[in-house]
């Protein structure tokens, strides 16, 4: 199937990186002002993976290594349902509707 080309139009490839102007200052750029800003020099940023930054990253003063979190575990309330969709416990004005017995949440509805 051979489909013709007739009405598309190339437009001039875009710098995603590069700052926004109005679409009529880049129309009226010319080669070489498009070259000179090529050549002009660039910032001497390095880019850091933000994963490898965090992985280092340490709060002053703060060695957490030996701490143990523990959490009080509350028995559900009278007051309290768990969801059967979602199975998180909710007060009972959160209940939403009580199909086949099963409680569901408004969230979960």
């Amino acid at each position: 199937m051979n489909r013709s080309r007739k009405g598309i139009t190339m437009t001039k490839p875009i710098d995603y990186d590069a700052p926004r102007r109005p679409a009529v200052e880049v129309e009226d750029d010319s080669l070489e002002e498009l070259k000179a800003r090529s050549a002009a020099p660039q910032s001497a940023t390095v880019d850091v993976d933000e994963a490898d930054a965090a992985e280092n990253f340490e709060l002053p003063g703060a060695d957490l290594s030996g701490e143990e979190l523990t959490v009080a575990v509350v028995p559900m309330q009278s007051d309290e349902f768990r969801c059967t969709r979602c199975f998180l416990v909710h007060h009972r004005s959160q209940l939403a509707a009580r199909s086949d017995g099963r409680e569901i949440c408004q969230e979960c509805s």
